[in-house]
C-alpha cells in the first residue's frame, strides 16, 4: 500500500514534475516544481486547499509518482507533454487545441503567391498573422487577389515556359498576368508582390501614397483609365485598412492578454497586435477557478495556447505576472528561436491596452453566461432528469435529424450537447447509403447503427428529431444490440414548432415559457441546422453540374469561359456562331459544335 507520508519524506529537492493519482491508479493531476520537495507537500498542508477543485483534488489523492529534470525549463516542457497527452481532470484545460491561419506571401519563389497556412515555417516565405477568423483571411485574400491579378496555381513556371503550356483559364478571364507566357514582366510582378507586402504589414498609409502618385502621373498623361484603376485599388485598400485598429507606432510584434473572474469561472482575451494593429482577438472560458489562482490560470493558458501556435510574438503583455514568467520566456524562446519577453505594463499605452483587453474579457463573459446559462446548467440538466424519469443526469446528450428532398441525397446529422452546452468539435454527419427514398425510420436506424459501432462514448440520452415512429426505429435498435441508452423524441405542432417530448410510452408537452422548453428547442433546431448545411452542401455541389458538360469538346475550363463571357447558359443557347467564335479559348470547330448542339433539338437544363 502507498504511504504518502513516508514517500513526501523523501521527495527531492530538485527540479522535476509530480503526478498525482487516484485510487484506481488514474492520473488526476501533473505540475511541476522548482523544487519537488517543498511543492508536493503544500498540496497535504492547509496552503494546499485554495479552491473548492483544489480540495477535491487532494481529497481524490491516493498516490504521487515523480520524475526529477535538470532544471526548472525542461520540467515545464515535461509538464506540457504530459498534460497534452492525458488531459487530467484536475488541470486547467482549455478545450479548442486548435490553430489559428496565417496569410503566406511565398516570397522564396520566383513568382509569389498568396496562401492561407495553418503553420509558419522556416522556408523564406513571408508570414502574417495569426487571424483568429478565418472569415477574415479568407476575405483578405480574396481582396488581394481581386486588386493584384497574382497566380494561384502551383505549377513549375519555368517547365511550363520550356515546353510551351498554354496559361490557365484565370489568365483567360484576366485574374492573372500569366507569368507562365514566358513574356519578361517579373518587374512588375514583384512590385504587385512589395505592395501587398507593404499592405500585410500595416503599412497601408505608405502604399496608398505609393499608388496616389502612380494615378496623378497617369492622370497628367490623359491616360483616364488607368488613373480610375489606381482610384479603384486605392478604395479597396481603404476599404480592408479600415477594419485594423491602429493602436501603437511600434512595429513589434505583441499579444495582450487579461482575465476576468466571475462566477468561479474565468474568461482569458487575447488581442493580436501586429505592426501597431489589431488583427484579431480571442477569448477562452475556464471553470471552476478563483481569482486566487490568477497565476497559475495565466501560465497554464500561456502553455497551452502557444503549444499549438506557429507563431510566437516578441512581446507578451500581461496584465499581472504569472510567477513563472521567467522560466516561460525560455520555454517560448526555444519554440521561437529568437528572445521573448514576458511584461506586465504599469503605465502608458500599454497599460490602457491591457485595460480595454481586460474590458472585452468582462463582456465576453457576461455574453457566455447570458447564453450558456438559462439558468444553472446541471440544475437545467437534473431538471431534465426528473422530466424524464432518467436514471442519470443526461451530461452527454446526442440528438439525431435526417434530411433529404423527396427522398433524394439523405443524409443524416448528429449533434452533441455535454454539460448543457454544445459540443461542436463531437458533431458528425452521415451520408445514408442503405435507404431508397424518404424512409425516415430506416435513415435513422441506420445513423444510429453506424454511429454506436464507430464510437465506443455512450449518451445518457439520445434525441430524435420526430414523434413515436421516429422512436420507435431507434428503440428497436437498441434493443438488438443490447444497448440501454433512454430515447426521446421532439416533437413539433402544426406549426412546425417545437412542442415537447415523446418517448414509446409517454408524451410531455413542454410549456413555451419554461427554460427546458427553451434548452430542447435549441437541440431540435441545432440538430436540424447541421443536417440542412450538409444537404446543402451536396445539392450545391450538384448543381455545379450543367448541360454544358453534354457537348463533346467542352470540359471544365470552357464551360467557366462560356459562362464569364455570356452569363448564362440560356444566352450561350441564343448565341449566334459568329459570336461564340469570338470567345478566347473557343475553337471555330468546338463553337460550331455547341452551336449545332442547341439546334438538334436537345433540352436546356440548368446551368
Amino acid at each position: 500500500m502507498f504511504d504518502i507520508k513516508k514517500q513526501l519524506s523523501m521527495l527531492p529537492d530538485s527540479p522535476g514534475v509530480y503526478i498525482m493519482k487516484d485510487s484506481a491508479g488514474h492520473i488526476i493531476y501533473i505540475g511541476k516544481a522548482k523544487s519537488l520537495k517543498n511543492r508536493v507537500r503544500q498540496y497535504f498542508g492547509s496552503h494546499g486547499k485554495s479552491s473548492p477543485k483544489v480540495e477535491a483534488m487532494v481529497g481524490n489523492i491516493s498516490e504521487f509518482e515523480y520524475i526529477m529534470t535538470d532544471s526548472e525549463l525542461e520540467a515545464l516542457i515535461l509538464e506540457c507533454n504530459l498534460i497534452k497527452k492525458h488531459r487530467p481532470k484536475y488541470n486547467i484545460i482549455f478545450r479548442d487545441d486548435k490553430t489559428y491561419p496565417f496569410i503566406k506571401v511565398s516570397v522564396n519563389e520566383e513568382y509569389p503567391r498568396v496562401l492561407k497556412v495553418r503553420s509558419m515555417r522556416d522556408d523564406g516565405a513571408k508570414y502574417f498573422g495569426p487571424y483568429t477568423s478565418e472569415g477574415a483571411v479568407n476575405d483578405v485574400i480574396s481582396l488581394i487577389r481581386r486588386i493584384y491579378p497574382i497566380r494561384k496555381c502551383k505549377n513549375d513556371i519555368k517547365r511550363m515556359i520550356q515546353r510551351g503550356d498554354r496559361p490557365c483559364l484565370n489568365y483567360d478571364i484576366g485574374k492573372c498576368t500569366g507569368p507562365c507566357r514566358g513574356i519578361d514582366a517579373k518587374e512588375q510582378y514583384m512590385q504587385m508582390i512589395d505592395e501587398i507586402v507593404m499592405f500585410l504589414s500595416g503599412k497601408s498609409e505608405a502604399l496608398i501614397e505609393s499608388i496616389e502618385e502612380q494615378m496623378q502621373a497617369a492622370a497628367e498623361r490623359l491616360d483616364f483609365e488607368k488613373a480610375a484603376y489606381f482610384r479603384d485599388k486605392i478604395g479597396s485598400i481603404r476599404i480592408l485598412t479600415q477594419r485594423q485598429k491602429i493602436v501603437s507606432k511600434s512595429s513589434v510584434d505583441q499579444d495582450f492578454i487579461a482575465t476576468y473572474f466571475y462566477e468561479g469561472n474565468a474568461c482569458i482575451q487575447v488581442f493580436f497586435v501586429r505592426e501597431g494593429r489589431i488583427m484579431g482577438r480571442e477569448h477562452f472560458i475556464v471553470e471552476d477557478v478563483l481569482e486566487a489562482q490568477k497565476g497559475e490560470v495565466l501560465s497554464s493558458f500561456i502553455k497551452h495556447f502557444y503549444s499549438y501556435q506557429g507563431f510566437i510574438p516578441r512581446e507578451l503583455l500581461l496584465e499581472s505576472e504569472t510567477g513563472e514568467d521567467e522560466v516561460l520566456e525560455s520555454w517560448l524562446e526555444g519554440i521561437r528561436g529568437q528572445k521573448v519577453h514576458i511584461k506586465v505594463p504599469q503605465k502608458g499605452e500599454k497599460r490602457e491596452m491591457i485595460e480595454m483587453v481586460k474590458k472585452n474579457a468582462r463582456e465576453s463573459a457576461e455574453k457566455f453566461s447570458n447564453i450558456s446559462k438559462l439558468k444553472d446548467s446541471s440544475e437545467l440538466l437534473d431538471d431534465l432528469k426528473r422530466l424524464l424519469g432518467l436514471d442519470k443526469t443526461p451530461k452527454r446528450i446526442e440528438a439525431f435529424d435526417i434530411s433529404n428532398i423527396q427522398g433524394v441525397d439523405s443524409v443524416g446529422s448528429m449533434v452533441v450537447f455535454t454539460q448543457g452546452r454544445k459540443d461542436a468539435k463531437e458533431y458528425r454527419r452521415f451520408r445514408i447509403k442503405t435507404v431508397q427514398g424518404a424512409d425516415d425510420y430506416s435513415s435513422l436506424y441506420e445513423i444510429v447503427l453506424r454511429r454506436l459501432k464507430k464510437w465506443s462514448v455512450r449518451p445518457e440520452l439520445m434525441l430524435i428529431d420526430g414523434g413515436k415512429g421516429q422512436v420507435g426505429a431507434v428503440s428497436r435498435l437498441l434493443l438488438e444490440l443490447g444497448e440501454d441508452i433512454p430515447v426521446w423524441g421532439m416533437y413539433k405542432d402544426d406549426k412546425h414548432r417545437t412542442k415537447g417530448l415523446v418517448s414509446l410510452e409517454r408524451e410531455i408537452e413542454l410549456k413555451r415559457s419554461s427554460q427546458l422548453y427553451r434548452f430542447i428547442c435549441a437541440i431540435q433546431d441545432e440538430a436540424h441546422r447541421f443536417a440542412i448545411d450538409y444537404h446543402r452542401s451536396l445539392r450545391h455541389s450538384k448543381l455545379k453540374k450543367s448541360v454544358l458538360d453534354e457537348i463533346a469538346g467542352v470540359g471544365e475550363k470552357r464551360k467557366l469561359l462560356l459562362i464569364s463571357h455570356f452569363k448564362s447558359v440560356e444566352n450561350i443557347r441564343n448565341a449566334k456562331l459568329e459570336d461564340l467564335k469570338t470567345v478566347s479559348g473557343i475553337s471555330p470547330e468546338v463553337a460550331e459544335r455547341i452551336y449545332m448542339f442547341f439546334r438538334e433539338g436537345k433540352q436546356i437544363g440548368r446551368g
